[in-house]
């Protein structure tokens, strides 16, 4: 057998074994943006944001905040996100928090597209999320965007449908909330 051959047959193997990364697909009322996930490093992310998924905690949520840097002026340090999630305090307080997985932990990076959670301290994030808009790296471990320099939980990254999220991030907001959030109709992991 020539090497080339067998080296281009090891490289198929390799890729036909190798396990395939989680990928939700969050559908909006503006169109569709695919996420794949890593759990192998953010299992603790990971597992909770799937178990929202399959439970269908997210049907009828929506993006709600856009952070961009003309709206955003008593922030020395500025980002570029959209969020969303269940909004209301009364229902994001009836889902558990889970562990803080740090980015220093993960090795992940909130890049453009990186899919994180929102949170308040250290280990209270439950049900909300965001994704990034440009690289940002304040809100990495270490970052400047938090007094306490712990960052955001990583945990995936939009693979399609990055146009849904700058169109998102546009909208118009009163204070960094969207004057008219952008309804998320379901998500669902692609099998």
């Amino acid at each position: 057998m020539k090497p080339g051959l067998l080296s281009l047959l090891l490289i198929c193997f390799y890729a036909c074994n190798r396990p395939a990364v989680p990928t939700v697909i969050i559908e909006t009322e503006r169109g569709n943006v695919v996420v794949e996930l890593y759990p192998e490093k953010a299992p603790v992310t990971v597992a909770n944001f799937l178990r929202l998924v399959e439970d269908q905690t997210y049907s009828g949520a929506c993006f709600y905040r856009v952070v961009r840097m003309d709206n955003q002026p008593d922030n020395d340090v500025k980002i570029e996100v959209i969020q969303g999630g269940l909004k209301e305090d009364e229902l994001v307080e009836k889902y558990p928090a889970i562990m803080h997985e740090t980015t220093r932990e993960t090795g992940l990076k909130h890049q453009d597209g990186t899919l994180s959670m929102a949170r308040m301290e250290p280990g209270t994030a439950s049900t909300e999320f965001f994704i990034c808009v440009g690289e940002q790296p304040e809100l990495d471990f270490g970052g400047q965007r938090n007094p306490d320099g712990q960052g955001f939980a990583a945990f995936g990254k939009v693979v399609q449908g990055m146009e849904v999220v700058r169109e998102i991030q546009q909208g118009n907001d009163d204070g960094q909330l969207l004057q008219r959030p952008i309804r998320i109709i379901g998500m669902t992991l692609e099998k």
